[in-house]
């Protein structure tokens, strides 16, 4: 199947690249840069020339295409609604080019915002206070006959060259001295490894079902305060409680994600496409050491 790939240099969109091309796909992977159009070249896979502000490459490269993995955000937190704004754009635009194929369309979503107080699950919806809309954007393709299908992954997306909110503690940590956690740190983080969710991308583009909601998770729920306390332990640094109040006072934004209890479950996504991680886990990669080397 030729796969047009956005965000297809990224931590994720990378591994995603390598599982589509061994298991014998045609990869045409979204290129902003002349950088990114090198490192594609290197990788073997056919370079589409663009960006998610630019609609008019968006739907170019999903005409072309056999089936489309959209995993690139403009990860800017300064101005999260209007980069959510450019990625719904994005979407429509994609499956606009799309429409009436029934090919399949892959948006990536996360678990975060599913409703509190269990583990989230394939059949819950987002919040309607979740700022993101593209698995809204997504699935509603499915009315103008695309197989349009929603990838959830956790906020912790682990493995090497990993640049996400573990390394952003990690280095908090250094500047404050401490590794915190929100309270007794009782609340939990889903997480899964880069490869494992490569996997997944790849079986949902082959075997999922439209409209169908996948969790790209492994770890049901870490505790936070286990997290930090890894991460102390590798600094020789402490790992201190902070109110919800003073953690978001020294940690901004990343002060807020702490205090969040938000564990979800796979077992929907194992059973409908026998995807099975096999990867570490968060905390066993962490032990390895590699997340702490200068």
């Amino acid at each position: 199947m030729r796969v047009f790939v956005t965000g297809a240099t990224g931590f994720v969109g990378s591994a995603i690249v390598q599982e589509l091309v061994t298991a014998g796909h045609q990869v045409l992977g979204l290129a902003r840069s002349d950088a990114s159009a090198e490192s594609l070249a290197r990788a073997g896979v056919s370079v589409h020339r663009g960006a998610l502000e630019d609609l008019d490459s968006l739907e170019q490269g999903a005409a072309t295409a056999e089936g489309v993995i959209h995993t690139a955000f403009i990860h800017d937190f300064t101005d999260f609604a209007a980069n959510a704004k450019t990625d719904q754009l994005a979407i429509e635009a994609m499956t606009a080019a799309l429409a009436g194929s029934g090919k399949p369309f892959i948006v990536t979503s996360g678990t975060l915002g599913l409703p509190p107080g269990r583990p989230g699950t394939e059949q819950d919806s987002p919040g309607a206070s979740v700022p993101r809309k593209s698995e809204a954007a997504g699935l509603a393709a499915v009315a103008r006959g695309v197989r349009a299908m929603v990838v959830r992954l956790p906020p912790s997306v682990h493995g090497d060259g990993d640049h996400g909110f573990v390394p952003a503690l990690i280095k908090l940590a250094r500047e404050k001295g401490s590794a915190i956690y929100v309270g007794e740190g009782k609340n939990c983080w889903p997480a899964v490894h880069r490869l494992d969710a490569a996997k997944l991308y790849r079986l949902a583009l082959e075997n999922g079902s439209t409209g169908a909601r996948f969790h790209g998770v492994a770890d049901q729920g870490i505790p936070i305060r286990e997290i930090a306390e890894v991460i102390g332990r590798r600094l020789k640094l402490p790992a201190v409680s902070k109110t919800p109040e003073e953690a978001v006072e020294l940690l901004g934004f990343i002060g807020h994600v702490l205090s969040m209890d938000a564990t979800a479950s796979s077992a929907l996504t194992q059973s409908r496409l026998g995807w099975y991680p096999t990867q570490p886990g968060l905390i066993r990669d962490l032990e390895q050491g590699r997340y702490f080397e200068a």
